[in-house]
């Protein structure tokens, strides 16, 4: 699987360090650099399978969708703040033509 592409999932913006700076993740690769490099605490339960399920998103073994919610209840066990997009489902509503 291609692991940097630019749409992965639904953005998550976290806030983390003293500063609360902010990060975008969007992609595989933005999800792998802040939960090895920017994350605050690494013995959180939530934390533990949020980096395995990235390291199975990557190899192709399961998709992004969990892992998107798992690095959201990461984020709420280390108490980071977030926003966090929520996706649309509905389906587009075709027009007519005029």
């Amino acid at each position: 699987m291609q692991w940097n592409t630019s749409a992965d999932f639904p953005p998550l913006v976290l806030f983390v360090g003293r500063r609360h700076e902010r990060k975008i993740v969007r992609t595989l690769r933005d999800a792998a650099e802040v939960l090895m490099t920017d994350w605050p605490s690494e013995d959180g339960e939530e934390y533990v399978m949020a980096v395995k399920a990235c390291a199975d998103a990557i190899t192709g073994q399961s998709g992004t969708d969990e892992l998107r919610e798992l690095i959201l209840r990461a984020a709420r066990e280390a108490g980071l703040g977030l926003l966090a997009v929520i996706p649309d489902s509905r389906k587009a509503i075709p027009r007519m033509a005029a």
